[in-house]
């Protein structure tokens, strides 16, 4: 499959539309507009979302980037300039929701719109953005796991045939992809079973650190911290403990629902056609 969906745009030489541009940029647009559908069906205006996606999506992007990085610094040390080379590939999912979950938290703080409620508004559509923006993976012939020498195995899911290297490797960008759309119908499953904010965040970072911690482990392209250590896997855990703290305390009325009264409440005349 050609990564470009379209080459040399308005004639510039070069100047090509790759899939897993249009992939991500979709898959941004598809999380914002969910999000809004969400946040109108708790009573918030569309602003609340569109005003954090103005600021939160441009800063993802970059701690995206800064993530990868960082922390394959000898890569860009000789030549600093092509950091900026964002078109040459090097992000990092996890330096994404890192930065986007920073910037929702002092955005809820400036705005005094609970922190934890915006968390669960937003998580479903984080998920729809890591959905597709793995299949980016696919196109790219990226993210993908350990050399499969069985011929019976080499098919699709399991597998994807890598043209650059003309070998078959664990398609774990589909892996994620998949386990990332069961999390989300978990989610939306439970978004009218539980009443406490911040408990679809906690089951989030638990269900998404272990699928991911589990992932790494197979993927050939890991960034790592040092020795065998991975990266990724760290963060992981980061996320699963934080996510069992998070619930536990939830679960025992440490964080309390707060009011908000707002300039992203509906009003009760815009409420009316809100069912």
């Amino acid at each position: 499959m050609d990564k470009f969906i379209i080459h040399n745009l308005f004639g510039i030489e070069g100047f090509n539309i790759a899939w897993y541009g249009v992939l991500i940029a979709t898959g941004m647009v598809l999380a914002v507009l969910l999000s809004i559908y969400r946040a109108k069906k708790q009573g918030y205006k569309s602003d609340l979302v569109i005003d954090f996606a103005l600021i939160g999506i441009p800063i993802a992007i970059v701690t995206t980037r800064l993530y990868y990085v960082v922390f394959n610094w000898s890569t860009y040390a000789d030549d600093v300039i092509s950091v900026f080379y964002i078109r040459d590939g090097g992000l990092a999912v996890y330096g994404g929701i890192i930065g986007g979950m920073i910037t929702l938290f002092v955005f809820c703080k400036m705005n005094k719109f609970p922190v934890l409620k915006f968390f669960d508004i937003a998580i479903p559509g984080l998920l729809v953005g890591q959905i597709l923006g793995r299949w980016g993976n696919f196109t790219n012939q990226e993210a993908y796991g350990a050399l499969i020498t069985n011929t019976k195995l080499q098919f699709f899911p399991y597998g994807v045939y890598i043209d650059a290297v003309s070998e078959w490797h664990q398609a774990t960008f589909f892996y994620e992809s998949s386990i990332n759309f069961i999390i989300l119908i978990f989610l939306l499953i439970l978004t009218n079973k539980v009443k406490k904010d911040g408990t679809l965040l906690a089951i989030y970072s638990i269900c998404y650190g272990i699928a991911r911690f589990v992932i790494e482990g197979l993927r050939t392209d890991s960034l790592y911290l040092t020795g065998n250590i991975r990266i990724s896997q760290v963060v992981s855990i980061v996320f699963i403990i934080g996510g069992i703290v998070l619930l536990l305390l939830i679960q025992k009325g440490k964080f309390q629902g707060q009011k908000y009264e707002g300039k992203y409440l509906i009003s009760s005349e815009e409420n009316t056609d809100i069912k």
